[in-house]
């Protein structure tokens, strides 16, 4: 099968890459660009652990071909840090213990960027709702959610990102 070139921006970089078009964007991202911190949980869109952002929206990248976001932008989990600050909800995530194992951080990560651009003042409710796509087996999600509420917080406060 023929390779395609695509471009994309990646964490605010440009990127190049061949890939065959029945490749998935996890596997483009965490085998050929090394950008390994989106996991690979159960490949089939119900946990979540791959979710990125593409072109604004959450996606979860084991369902999505790598030649969709092709001319797109994708943040992954290691684009939410700038100039080495933690965003607040990486920081959140720190303060609240919203994490035990952390395999499926960086999809709770990433869903909770998307959500927060979409509800910035989200109750505890509309933040289990707006997660609800994501899997964690060892939280009980209360954390989770005051995670992403410290973030909300954090972010509403002026010089708070």
């Amino acid at each position: 099968m023929a390779k395609k070139h695509i471009s994309f921006t990646l964490n605010g970089a440009a990127v190049e890459t061949l890939v065959e078009p029945r490749e998935l964007l996890i596997h483009v991202l965490r085998e050929e660009l090394r950008q390994t911190g989106s996991h690979i949980g159960c490949e089939t869109s119900h946990c979540g652990a791959c979710t990125v952002d593409l072109n604004g929206k959450s996606v979860k990248s084991c369902t999505v071909l790598a030649v969709q976001a092709d001319g797109g932008e994708v943040l992954t989990v290691e684009g939410l840090a700038q100039n080495g600050q933690l965003h607040p909800l990486q920081e959140g995530f720190m303060q609240e213990h919203g994490l035990q194992c952390g395999f499926c951080t960086p999809g709770m990560l990433m869903r909770s960027y998307r959500f927060l651009q979409e509800n910035p003042k989200p109750t505890d409710d509309e933040v289990r709702m707006g997660m609800s796509g994501n899997l964690c087996r060892c939280t009980g999600y209360m954390n989770i959610v005051k995670a992403v509420q410290y973030a909300a917080k954090k972010i509403q406060t002026p010089g708070g990102k």
